[in-house]
């Protein structure tokens, strides 16, 4: 009875959003989200609630185009013109190894914070991306989307209860009371430029996100519905923007009511990321979270690692060519991908892998400064080329246009801060 339940019901489509929840909490959370919270306290929560806020239209934009057409966002860039579709190639292709380098040396330092082997964060990186690779190799979309559920559904519980706990250490008076450092000055900006870079998700995830949910129908063999496709986007969403925020209490109570800040070694961060669930639950602690924490970050290196090979080979052979023997093709196009994108994001790690918030920062800048582009090309895609009744009613159109011009005015007082 209760699998028919499942069957027939809404969360049997989930999936998707939970891929793109996995994709989410990681270096925006455990990184970004704690470090702002760190730096400046409580003080950064209005510039979290504002990114996550002016993202959500065009990254709810890419399920919606595709359950509404059977399409991939990269298919609809295509349609849109020459100037979209190898504006996205452009941007991904400028983007892909730096993200992906920045996702797999968190998750570096978390692995060799657990296991304590003495290893450097390059090898782990290695390692890493190995393990990546032979996964998806073998498990594809299924172990990636059954995965995501729990992992997501997990961390949400331990992180909430951490943050309940913090309210309780004493620290809150000190954080509301310390004088918090002003971030409207160049280094300021670029943190809060880098900070809502990722949070809660890059957004080019638009385009992952639309082609997880075509290949979810694919494998499911269900027609794609707008309804489903709209409330599985705001489960993940919403999950991954309430805990951007529980990490950045997080952060703002322990690290800056103590006085405290992250060193920039991946390593090193890693062991005082633990150490916040450690002071706040005790020591019995440190194992659980140590696996949680390298299991959320492997989650979303993963799904990186999987999501530019897909694009890739969606560029190279797209969905209106694919028949049997082109599928092949793409096939061995998207596990080429596997293999060569991690050899270039590992050369870069390799010069890199002694400051990574420095990475991570430059990073997330790039991802925002793209992002007004990313959410023109959404927004002109779901107003265009698909049916009037599943295009986005007028208040939303509003929202969204309010929401494209935050994005632009963020974009351009951050480039004027830094060539002025």
């Amino acid at each position: 009875m209760f699998k028919k339940f499942l069957e027939k019901s809404f969360l049997k489509s989930l999936g998707p959003g939970f891929l793109l929840a996995g994709a989410a909490i990681g270096v925006s959370h455990l990184v970004q989200a704690t470090r702002a919270g760190a730096e400046f306290g409580f003080s950064l929560i209005w510039v979290l609630l504002l990114a996550c806020l002016s993202k959500y239209p065009f990254l709810e934009f890419g399920p919606r185009y595709t359950a509404a057409t059977g399409k991939d966002l990269i298919t609809g860039y295509k349609e849109l013109g020459k100037f979209s579709y190898y504006t996205y190639i452009a941007i991904t292709l400028g983007t892909m190894f730096v993200i992906q380098a920045s996702v797999t040396i968190v998750t570096a330092g978390l692995a060799e914070q657990l296991f304590h082997l003495g290893w450097s964060p390059f090898i782990w990186s290695a390692i890493i991306l190995a393990f990546c690779i032979a996964l998806l190799w073998i498990g594809k979309y299924g172990g990636l989307d059954f995965s995501m559920k729990i992992i997501v559904s997990l961390l949400t519980l331990v992180t909430l209860i951490s943050v309940i706990f913090a309210f309780n250490t004493g620290t809150l008076e000190h954080t509301l009371s310390a004088s918090t450092p002003s971030y409207w000055n160049l280094g300021g900006i670029a943190f809060l430029i880098a900070f809502m870079g990722w949070m809660p998700i890059p957004l080019d995830a638009s385009v992952w996100h639309s082609m997880w949910t075509r290949e979810k129908a694919k494998n499911s063999h269900r027609a794609l519905s707008v309804k489903n496709s709209f409330i599985d986007f705001n489960v993940g969403y919403l999950s991954a923007s309430f805990i951007g925020l529980l990490f950045l209490l997080l952060g703002a109570l322990v690290m800056f009511g103590r006085g405290e800040s992250f060193s920039k070694n991946s390593v090193v961060f890693a062991g005082q990321l633990i150490e916040l669930y450690q002071f706040l639950l005790g020591n019995w602690s440190y194992l659980l979270v140590s696996i949680a924490a390298l299991i959320t970050m492997l989650s979303t290196t993963l799904t990186v690692a999987d999501a530019y090979p897909r694009v890739l080979s969606e560029v190279i052979i797209p969905q209106e060519k694919e028949n049997e023997k082109t599928l092949h093709k793409k096939t061995n196009l998207y596990r080429m991908g596997l293999i060569l994108i991690p050899i270039f994001s590992l050369s870069i790690l390799y010069f890199t892998d002694k400051n990574f918030t420095y990475l991570v920062d430059f990073a997330s800048g790039l991802s925002f400064l793209s992002a007004p582009v990313l959410a023109y090309f959404n927004f002109k895609l779901v107003k265009s080329k698909i049916s009037a009744e599943n295009r986005p009613g007028k208040a939303y159109q509003i929202f969204s246009w309010i929401c494209l011009w935050i994005l632009i005015l963020f974009g351009i007082g951050y480039l004027y801060v830094q060539f002025n």
